[in-house]
Parts: C-alpha cells; structure tokens; sequence
C-alpha cells in the first residue's frame, strides 16, 4: 500500500551538474544544478532562475560549461550549491580549484571535474512555470581515468554523483546493473 506524501520533488536520481560560465570581466562563476537534463541529441536544458549570477553570466557570454561532479569532489560541488555568486565575489577562488578557458566555446572548464560539456547558448525558454537554458553541446572531454577500454566515460569510473530530494543526500552512482534495450526484451516475444 502507498501512503500519501503530498507534493514532492519525486524525481530521483537528479543529476549534479557544475554549470560554469564567464561574467563580462571574464571571471568565473559555477553553479551545482540539479535540474537539468539532455534533451536532444546535441542539447542540454538547465532550469536556472533569472535572478541567478550564472545565468545572468551566459547572458553575456552565450556560452556555458557543464561539468558532471563525482564522489571525490562533493564539497566544492555542495559548496556551489549553497554559495551564491550574487552574494560571494570571490566564491569559486575559495575553492581552491582551477578553471582554463574551452578552445571550443567562451566558457571556463573547471579542470578537477572529470567529465564536461561545452555548450553554446541555443536559447531562453520563459514560460509561467519555467525558466530554462538550452545549449547545444558541441564537445565532451572526459579524463581517462574515467573511460573504458572503448573510450567511453564509464559510469563505474566516474561515480558520479545524483541527488536525492527526498532526504537531501548525495549518492554515488556506481556499478551497472542491467543492459539497457536488452533488459526487457523477453517482454517483446
């Protein structure tokens, strides 16, 4: 039996991505998001508010980075989750990390996260419920600590990380455990 938990985040996992972008002084800002998604083969779509310093940054720049964050990084990627840029001027220099500019796009990449897409603004999507950023992802560079034999970005390798709504906690996501487009196959006979 199914008890009511009434309105909820009940989407889990949430990915936990860095979005980094360059402000009009060329200084960077990250942002952990949660809610963002592919949404195309080539496209990505963040929901960022208006009000928020990095979006307001890919204003500018018409360019975005978005880098997927891993077990070993946690506490930065928390930290731009809870820090604002509106508020903290110097909130990616706190962290220590380092940033070098994409020979693809004008965005920072955040070089400790293991796996980033660089994106060119496609568009704002302003409706009365949402406000979103779509990109198009002209490249993916991943470290090869983090790729298989094949040169793909193993998920095993990554641990990269998934957040949960429902008791606010991080969660590695780590080993496979079925074949997509084979799991349910005996269902197609």
């Amino acid at each position: 039996m199914k008890t009511d938990l009434g309105i909820a985040q009940a989407v889990f996992p949430m990915p936990v991505l860095m979005v980094a972008a360059y402000d009009e002084n060329e200084k960077v800002n990250v942002m952990n998001v949660a809610w963002g998604q592919i949404c195309g083969m080539d496209k990505i779509i963040l929901f960022i508010g208006e009000g928020k310093k990095t979006r307001q940054n890919i204003e500018v720049s018409k360019a975005f980075t978005v880098a997927l964050a891993d077990e070993e990084h946690v506490d930065v990627a928390d930290f731009f989750g809870i820090a604002t840029g509106n508020e903290m001027d110097d909130k990616f220099e706190r962290t220590g990390y380092h940033a070098v500019k994409s020979d693809k796009v004008h965005a920072p990449i955040i070089e400790e996260f293991p796996v980033v897409m660089e994106c060119e603004l496609l568009e704002f999507v302003k409706t009365e419920h949402i406000s979103g950023v779509v990109g198009k992802i002209v490249n993916v560079k991943a470290e090869e600590s983090v790729l298989s034999e094949d040169g793909k970005v193993d998920p095993a390798k990554l641990k990269a990380l998934a957040f949960d709504n429902y008791q606010n906690g991080y969660y590695s996501m780590g080993g496979k455990f079925a074949d997509a487009w084979d799991a349910g196959m005996d269902l197609m006979k």
